[in-house]
């Protein structure tokens, strides 16, 4: 009895914890809830498994069935609940239906999360350089990020934090008056400014005279020299423009453009607070460093101004730092950027924690692995466009060879959108630190855990809907969805709310993608065999109403992931 007593003098709330939905098994019915009997006996931490198997046991025997649980059994370690069919049933189709883009944010387990206000800097690309796969990773990460937290109720602000000042700029305004062309820096920023910036670096190493100019330029630049600025600012509002239309396509916006340039008279500010509290070194060849290291040795140090006096990468990325938590007084900021960054963002918390900023502990840097081998049509990848244009043109093609693709207004469009979701699934299928092999064929394979056998299943499931309309909904009765094919989809759709807190716990999107891959699984097989048509009326609106839920909920989990799903491929 003291057991069962147990279970029943817990408040809810740790019951909550302790309970979770069943995976959905391919091998066998599951039960539909477990409680976890280890987490029950949590203060008697020094029971054995043999004790715990035996509790549960016990458990199950003491606990009775009524109107709600229909079966109650041990597991291992577990007790294990069998819902009332038709409660589960029109339990989770209803609350699919009424919370429809909530559905499963609303959830117990995220009732005591206190809404903060969250920074992300993703994407980051610089000026008239490649933006080469890193910087694609970090702008579908990131993006990832912030529909996460925003979608759990935080105040997100989205940041492009772009590479937009440095001695590239002296080599590039040098190399505009020596080759540049009005007429194609209208027409296409980028490219232009990257052929010229190619150029000139190439006159650079035969010609002494170019490297001088292109200092005395960058030197203009950081004195305030009003010709060399709007030149300068011509690039930088060109290029975000261009960049804007870009991830436009990407589906991908930002609250603001930053950019270094905006902190080099910020990171002098920085360098004076550094050097009033006396935390500022010079080494032997002239250059300022701050000690990071924990025993004060010089064993880690981080070099914050040239022996010059210019100012580096990382002073700019402490004044940001400082700028950002004045402006939006966050909570947390989170910077997306590859794992080569880690010392460097380890660095700058460091040195923020030095100066006294304690919020520095609520910075995180959260690291990306490298991409291998991924190559278009034009060679290595450049920049962004090509990628987006090299995933419409496979994705054309292969439409063009499957034989159900349905005449459609905009082929470019939806191309485009299934393209993008089998490149982002290809991205997050694993855990984010791991590098990974890019193949083109693999990103697209029709058949199989890809991108495109979301989308596919999204847009079946729409068709579905349109071909029978809403006509058959009113008309819907619960008792009619007793096959195992629907009991595992509902089961599954149980789940998604602990497969979100879970993705909110460690901001990885696999386990969202892992979901999304098994609910379109067990579409596919309850597609071949609950038959919507010729079913009489009651079975077919029962049937569609599940069709319904599946689709509502693929749809809210793709668009966390950054991906538009579309209804006809």
């Amino acid at each position: 009895t003291s057991c069962g007593f147990l279970v029943l003098a817990l408040p809810p709330e740790s019951l909550i914890k302790s309970i979770s939905a069943v995976p959905v098994s391919k091998k066998e019915e599951v039960a539909d809830f477990q409680l976890s009997v280890d987490s029950l006996l949590e203060n008697n931490s020094h029971k054995s498994q043999l004790d715990t198997q035996d509790q549960a046991q016990r458990l199950a025997e003491k606990l009775k069935c009524d109107t709600v649980v229909t079966a109650i059994s041990a597991g291992p370690r577990t007790l294990n609940f069998k819902i009332n069919r038709a409660l589960l049933t029109k339990a989770v189709l209803q609350q699919v239906t009424e919370d429809g883009s909530k559905y499963g944010l609303k959830s117990e387990l995220f009732s005591d999360l206190p809404q903060k206000r969250i920074v992300v800097e993703f994407s980051s690309p610089n000026i008239a350089k490649k933006f080469h796969v890193g910087h694609l990773r970090s702008t579908i990460i990131g993006n990832f990020i912030a529909n996460l937290k925003e979608a759990l109720g935080h105040q997100v602000t989205r940041i492009n934090y772009i590479g937009d000042w440095g001695m590239q700029f002296g080599l590039l305004g040098t190399g505009f008056q020596l080759f540049g062309y009005e007429e194609k820096l209208q027409a296409n920023p980028l490219q232009h400014l990257f052929d010229v910036y190619v150029q000139v670096n190439k006159e650079a190493t035969d010609d002494k005279n170019v490297t001088k100019l292109a200092h005395e330029f960058f030197h203009r630049l950081e004195l305030g020299d009003t010709q060399a600025l709007a030149l300068w600012q011509r690039f930088r509002d060109l290029s975000i423009e261009e960049y804007t239309q870009i991830y436009k396509r990407l589906g991908i916006y930002f609250d603001e453009y930053s950019g270094e340039s905006f902190y080099r008279e910020k990171s002098q500010d920085v360098l004076k607070l550094l050097d009033s509290k006396g935390l500022l070194q010079k080494t032997a060849k002239g250059n300022v460093v701050v000690d990071v290291s924990e025993t004060g040795d010089l064993s880690s140090v981080c070099t914050v101004m040239r022996s010059d006096g210019t100012s580096l990468y990382a002073t700019r990325d402490l004044a940001a730092a400082i700028h950002r938590k004045d402006k939006y007084n966050f909570d947390t900021m989170i910077y997306v950027a590859d794992k080569g960054q880690k010392r460097h963002f380890q660095q700058v918390f460091q040195m923020l924690k030095i100066m006294g900023h304690e919020w520095a502990e609520r910075c995180q840097h959260v690291p990306f692995g490298i991409v291998k081998g991924m190559k278009t049509r034009r060679g290595e990848v450049t920049f962004l466009e090509d990628v987006l244009n090299e995933v419409q043109s496979r994705m054309l093609q292969n439409m063009a060879s499957i034989k159900t693709t349905k005449k459609m207004e905009n082929p470019r469009e939806t191309a485009e959108k299934v393209g993008l979701a089998a490149l982002i699934i290809q991205d997050f299928r694993g855990l984010l630190l791991s590098d990974y092999q890019f193949s083109w064929d693999r990103v697209f394979q029709s058949r199989g855990d890809t991108g495109v056998f979301l989308q596919y299943t999204h847009a079946r499931l729409c068709s579905l809907e349109e071909t029978f309309g809403c006509g058959y909904l009113n008309d819907f009765n619960v008792a009619c969805l007793q096959e195992p094919q629907s009991v595992s989809i509902l089961q599954h759709l149980l789940r998604f709310d602990e497969v979100l807190y879970t993705a909110s716990q460690d901001l990885q999107p696999k386990h969202i993608v892992s979901y999304l891959l098994t609910l379109s699984h067990l579409a596919a097989v309850a597609h071949k065999t609950l038959q919507v048509k010729d079913s009489p009326p009651e079975v077919a609106g029962a049937r569609l109403h599940l069709f319904k839920a599946v689709r509502s909920v693929l749809a809210n989990g793709m668009k966390l992931l950054g991906i538009t799903p579309v209804c006809k491929m």
